[in-house]
């Protein structure tokens, strides 16, 4: 089955840096979307960024747009996103998950998830 384990969270101050880690296993899909959410307390999960193997599109969103990228490392089954210039509302537990199919930015259209992995910017 489907499996998706993140790492790379950790706490940085204000205008640091982190890059999270999304690998990808056990899937039988030719091409496939990996979408990046987050989770703040007492808030709703949100895309951050998705990107769609087909053709590499990526989307953002407007929060993390210019300091986020998504990439992958198609040999390595991995899914990056690299945070630049965090500031404190960017600290949120942070999840991978995946479709096999085209991307969407709402969190229903995936089911499978990983397990997240907690960013905190002080």
């Amino acid at each position: 089955h489907v499996q998706l384990v993140e790492s790379g969270g950790g706490s940085v101050q204000a205008g640091g840096a982190l890059k999270l880690s999304c690998v990808v296993s056990g899937y039988k899909w030719n091409n496939y979307c990996i979408g990046w959410f987050r989770q703040a307390p007492g808030k709703e999960r949100e895309a951050v960024a998705t990107l769609y193997t087909g053709n590499n599109a990526t989307y953002y969103s407007d929060s993390v747009k210019d300091r986020f990228t998504i990439s992958r490392n198609n040999a390595q089954n991995t899914v990056y996103l690299q945070m630049n210039d965090l500031n404190p509302e960017d600290t949120a537990r942070y999840y991978c998950a995946a479709a096999g199919s085209g991307c969407s930015w709402e969190r229903t259209w995936y089911n499978h998830w990983g397990q997240g992995t907690q960013v905190t910017v002080s």
